[in-house]
């Protein structure tokens, strides 16, 4: 594909490497430097595929014909201006298609946000050889566990086909406050985004939500702790973390949904952190179709306060 001009419209064929993209993510690799408020506004009402205008989901097709109006890009020092280091994270599994790894916590899955880079970022550039790397799915900044990333674009539209299906198995391990009573409990409570006064993405159940559903299963139980596990049956934006908030149940060490008092008192016991694990997903492989399982023990630190919760319950 042709570079991008500074001074005059650039018209781009696409490929294979762009083939199946979302409109947005593939002008935000493209016009690296640029703000993504500048590539939403020019996606308002400059840029065209085919002639004509197109919105922000528009997914791009073999041979579409790419307008670009005028636009200034980031010279290369900077955008390179921050530096990424090579990071290769935990490996869980790995084969051509997928490379799964297990996230640790504090660590965003992509830079955005007030943050310069993530695990795809700094997975590139410990693999400079690599050809494609996406990311199948999120996790939030502060959850640890399974992530996926893709090795070919026709693994990763296979993946997100597989995911809007509904035919992957997330499951997740979550401390919660209090006493949870139901060995299983289907939780269906619509879930609605909004940003607070400060810019922050938050959500909040509301009736005119996206609908959202989420299967807890009591794991085990301290006098003033729970052990979850979460399986979702939809992804919504902290699904888990606003359905447990919402009926009282807040995950422990949750800054955003969970009870700060509390989390003062527990990071001076030894949790520094929000106790959700992303622990396993099973799927059909997306190109042969094998039938995986992929898990991804809990941290030590998540596994240490557990036994702290052990020694105390003794008598």
């Amino acid at each position: 594909m042709n570079g991008l001009s500074k001074e005059s419209v650039t018209f781009l064929t696409i490929d294979e490497s762009g083939e199946g993209q979302r409109i947005d993510n593939f002008l935000f690799k493209h016009l690296k430097g640029v703000p993504k408020s500048h590539v939403y506004r020019i996606l308002r009402g400059e840029v065209r595929v085919n002639k004509k205008r197109i919105n922000q989901t528009y997914r791009l097709k073999l041979g579409d014909l790419l307008r670009i109006p005028p636009i200034r890009v980031a010279e290369k020092h900077e955008i390179e201006e921050t530096h990424i280091p090579a990071v290769e994270f935990p490996v869980i599994y790995e084969d051509d298609a997928l490379v799964v790894v297990n996230k640790p916590s504090g660590v965003a899955v992509h830079g955005g946000s007030g943050v310069s880079f993530g695990v795809i970022e700094q997975m590139r550039r410990a693999r400079p050889q690599a050809k494609f790397l996406e990311l199948v799915h999120r996790l939030d900044r502060e959850t640890s566990g399974v992530l996926l990333l893709a090795k070919k674009r026709s693994a990763l539209t296979a993946m997100h086909e597989i995911m809007r299906e509904g035919n992957s198995d997330k499951r997740y391990l979550t401390l919660v406050l209090g006493q949870w009573k139901n060995a299983k409990q289907h939780v269906k409570l619509p879930l609605h985004k909004f940003d607070t006064p400060q810019g922050e993405k938050r959500v909040m159940v509301r009736e005119d939500g996206q609908a959202s559903h989420t299967i807890f299963a009591l794991q085990r139980s301290w006098p003033e702790f729970t052990l979850l596990e979460a399986q979702l049956k939809t992804g919504r934006t902290h699904q888990i973390r606003v359905h447990l908030a919402h009926l009282g149940f807040p995950i422990a060490g949750d800054d955003k949904y969970g009870d700060f008092a509390r989390n003062k008192a527990l990071a001076k016991q030894g949790l520094k952190r929000m106790f959700l694990h992303a622990y396993s997903i099973a799927f059909a492989h997306p190109l042969t179709g094998e039938a995986m399982r992929l898990v991804a023990p809990l941290p030590k630190e998540l596994e240490s306060f557990i036994a702290r919760l052990d020694a105390a319950a003794k008598p």
